[in-house]
C-alpha cells in the first residue's frame, strides 16, 4: 500500500521523496524512481486524486496552446504584429487573427500600434515561434489601465479555485481585472481602487504558499475598501484545468 509523505501546498525541493508505492502517479515536476515519486524542481505540492504535481515557485513563462495571455505590441510587418508576452520569443499575430477586418496592404498601426496591450490566445507553439489569435470570446485591445507583472507560476493562486480569489478582489475593490496566464495583469478603475487591487495581488504573490490566504485577503480588503467607489466588474481569465 502506498504512502503519501507530503501535503497540498507544502514547499518541496528537488530530490525530495513525495510518496512511495503505486497508489500515486507522478505528474508535472515529479518522476518515479523504483517505488518512490520524487520532486524534480522547487515548488508547491498539488495533489489531484492520485496525481502528484509541483507548481514551480519561479521560472519564466512557458507558453502552451490554449493559454489566454496579455501582451504588448512591439513590432509589425506588412501582415503581422509581433507581441511581447514575457517569454524567450515574441509571439506573432497575423492580420487574419485580429478582431478587426484588415484590408490588404493597410497600415497595421491603424488597428494596434506600438505599446498597445491586447488579450489574446496561444494557438501554436514551436521551438522558434509562438502564434496567437484574438478571434475568441473576450479577447480585445485593452483600454488604459494599470499593467503589473507577477510570476506566471503564481497565477493559479491569484485567480483561485473557480475564480474565487480574483472575484473577491474585484468585488471588494470595484475594479475590472484580467489576469493573463503569462503573469501579466491588467487593472482598470478608480485610481484608489486600482491601488488597493494591485496591493492585494502583490500580497497573494508573496504569500501564495500559505494556508488560510483567502481569509487573510478578505480581512485585508474589508479594512481597505469601506469607502471605495464600485464599478461593474469584468470577466477574468480562468485557470486552465
Amino acid at each position: 500500500m502506498g504512502e503519501l509523505l507530503v501535503k497540498t501546498k507544502e514547499i518541496v525541493v528537488p530530490g525530495q521523496i513525495l510518496a512511495n508505492g503505486m497508489d500515486f502517479l507522478p505528474a508535472n515536476g515529479t518522476f518515479r524512481e523504483n517505488d518512490n515519486i520524487i520532486a524534480s524542481q522547487l515548488g508547491l505540492i498539488n495533489i489531484d486524486g492520485r496525481l502528484i504535481k509541483i507548481i514551480p515557485l519561479n521560472g519564466k513563462y512557458v507558453p502552451k496552446r490554449g493559454d489566454t495571455i496579455i501582451g504588448r505590441i512591439v513590432d509589425m510587418s506588412f501582415s503581422n504584429w509581433y507581441v511581447d508576452i514575457g517569454c524567450a520569443n515574441d509571439a506573432v499575430m497575423s492580420s487574419r487573427d485580429s478582431t478587426e477586418f484588415v484590408e490588404k496592404g493597410a497600415d497595421l498601426a491603424q488597428y494596434y500600434s506600438f505599446g498597445d496591450y491586447i488579450s489574446a490566445q496561444v494557438t501554436k507553439v514551436t521551438r522558434s515561434t509562438v502564434e496567437i489569435t484574438m478571434r475568441a470570446p473576450g479577447l480585445r485591445k485593452l483600454s488604459p489601465g494599470k499593467i503589473m507583472k507577477v510570476a506566471s507560476s503564481k497565477v493559479p493562486r491569484i485567480i483561485g479555485k473557480q475564480g474565487s480569489m480574483i472575484s473577491l478582489i474585484k468585488e471588494k475593490t470595484g475594479t475590472r481585472i484580467i489576469v493573463g496566464q503569462n503573469g501579466i495583469v491588467w487593472i482598470s478603475g478608480e485610481p484608489e481602487n486600482v491601488l488597493t487591487a494591485s496591493e492585494a495581488i502583490e500580497m497573494i504573490e508573496k504569500k501564495a504558499h500559505r494556508e488560510g490566504l483567502t481569509e487573510e485577503m478578505t480581512k485585508f480588503l474589508e479594512s481597505k475598501c469601506k469607502n471605495l467607489k464600485v464599478i461593474k466588474g469584468e470577466q477574468h481569465v480562468q485557470e486552465k484545468k
